[in-house]
């Protein structure tokens, strides 16, 4: 007995000579955000997640000390499992990367936090109430514009100034964006081009869409964007590459791995600005209150190397405007 309170003894003075800072840095939980997004990760795709830690570093955030951060790459058809998942682990920021994704979280939760990275037209979409006082749990930064959808157009006739007939690969799961595809329409009789939309949800359906291309002569196309053609890059290039077509994309990603040309906001820039509100978010402020952002800054990229390959000559007006030329 006078041992067992010897023991007793000695541990209760070990616990109060502890410094209070150390015990409260190792009872303390630090916030959890996880970051969930279409595809799988490559270097590449990995720099957008990147740009949301450096955001996080940069508002004093140290990985392991005062905040987890998690990251989920996953094929669209695993998007409702794995929404589920992460809203089960009861993180304290869900930070999303496009609508399909967003429309998961929303499914999954009425109640975590979520910052959507990018998402288009989130309020013909359904997702806030509007951008100024977007309600509910479900804020971030909007990618649409009516710009960039006619300035697609606009830049493929400059490239190609025969050019009659476009294809669109138009993700299934952005058909809610319906003001966009008339401002493109619209543009496009003005250019005196004939567009085909071709819905994609997959795989298959993208095969599909570059035969009906093929077939209707189309002498380009746009990718835009949503969960499939996120998904699919590799095969969207490959079959371009393929059938000789050039296109035109939303993302840097695609013209680094090979696509002609890109026009759209600068996401690994709207990633890093999408830790402000993370930040605000676990500081307290709800996201009904934190308006939705609208892109500022478009990019241009074209790959001169595929336009050779394409038999194309980009005219010099457009090199002198694009943000970065790929040699």
């Amino acid at each position: 007995m006078n041992s067992r309170r010897s023991f007793l003894t000695t541990a209760t003075a070990v616990f109060l000579a502890t410094p209070f800072t150390t015990r409260a840095q190792q009872t303390a939980k630090a916030p959890r955000v996880s970051y969930l997004a279409v595809g799988s990760p490559s270097p590449r795709t990995q720099s957008y997640f990147d740009a949301l830690r450096q955001g996080l570093r940069e508002l004093g955030y140290v990985e392991g000390q005062n905040v987890v951060i998690e990251d989920r790459w996953v094929n669209a058809e695993q998007l409702p499992d794995v929404a589920a998942e992460l809203v089960r682990r009861r993180p304290d920021v869900l930070v999303a990367q496009g609508n399909a994704v967003v429309a998961a979280l929303k499914q999954a939760t009425q109640i975590v936090p979520i910052v959507a990275a990018a998402f288009g037209d989130p309020v013909g979409a359904g997702f806030v109430a509007s951008l100024a006082k977007p309600g509910g749990n479900i804020t971030g930064f909007s990618t649409s514009s009516e710009e960039m959808n006619v300035k697609w157009l606009e830049l493929l006739k400059e490239t190609i100034p025969r050019l009659s007939r476009v294809g669109v690969l138009w993700p299934v799961s952005e058909v809610n964006s319906h003001v966009f595809r008339k401002a493109m329409e619209s543009a496009a009789r003005t250019l005196a081009i004939k567009v085909s939309f071709v819905e994609v949800g997959g795989r298959d359906d993208i095969t599909h869409a570059f035969a009906t291309f093929s077939r209707a002569r189309a002498g380009a196309f746009i990718a835009s964007p949503g969960a499939a053609t996120g998904a699919h890059r590799r095969l969207i290039l490959d079959l371009a590459a393929t059938n000789r077509l050039p296109g035109i994309y939303p993302w840097t990603v695609f013209v680094e791995d090979g696509g002609l040309m890109c026009y759209g906001p600068d996401l690994r820039a709207m990633l890093r600005r999408s830790a402000v509100y993370v930040d605000k978010v676990l500081k307290g402020a709800k996201p009904a209150d934190l308006p939705v952002e609208q892109p500022t800054r478009f990019q241009l990229l074209i790959n001169l190397r595929t336009a050779k390959a394409l038999g194309l000559t980009v005219p010099p007006s457009l090199l002198l405007r694009a943000d970065e030329v790929l040699q």
